[in-house]
């Protein structure tokens, strides 16, 4: 699929992968502190979840730089 990305959508998709890895950064710290087995198996998977997404931002957002689809 050849898609064009204009600057607002790529800076929205920056602002999206700083939120992810803010709240995986914060289960990840979090299960430390928590005695819930129940919780910690929650945030075990919001951390998969949330690196797996990250990985597919990543993907996108390189693809469109080597293509040069950004545009203004």
């Amino acid at each position: 699929m050849n898609k064009s990305y204009a600057w607002h959508e790529t800076l929205e998709v920056h602002e999206l992968a700083a939120f992810k890895t803010i709240g995986m950064t914060k289960s990840k710290t979090m299960q430390a502190l928590v005695s819930d087995p129940e919780l910690i198996r929650i945030m075990q998977h919001d951390v998969q979840v949330s690196t797996q997404q990250l990985q597919e931002l990543r993907d996108l957002l390189s693809n469109a730089q080597q293509q040069g689809e950004i545009t203004t």
